[in-house]
């Protein structure tokens, strides 16, 4: 009984390695998203040091909606998600506090 135990906790760990390096994964893609949908519609601006600021300031559905953009394609709905997570108080707080006033 107990061995069965040892061996369940050991399948949650790796359940939780699984789901982080999948989070990982695709809050990489949405990064790649905004990178480009900032660098479209604010030209002349690196997108590097902000795209965390929309990254934390989304919810995981937003993520993984962005996400999934690099597959079907930006259409206006992703651009229009990006920028209302750039409009959130804490991501404009971000966005000061790196000195990206370019954005704002």
């Amino acid at each position: 009984m107990r061995a069965l135990a040892i061996i369940a906790a050991f399948a949650l760990i790796g359940c939780d390695v699984a789901n982080d390096a999948l989070d990982r994964e695709v809050r990489q893609t949405a990064d790649t998203v905004i990178n480009g949908v900032i660098t479209d519609r604010f030209p002349g601006v690196d997108p590097a040091p902000v795209t965390n600021c929309f990254i934390d300031n989304a919810s995981r559905g937003e993520i993984v909606d962005i996400a999934r953009a690099a597959v079907t394609g930006v259409d206006d709905s992703t651009v229009t998600m990006v920028l209302n997570i750039g409009k959130r108080p804490e991501t404009l707080k971000c966005l000061v506090l790196n000195d990206t006033g370019a954005l704002l």
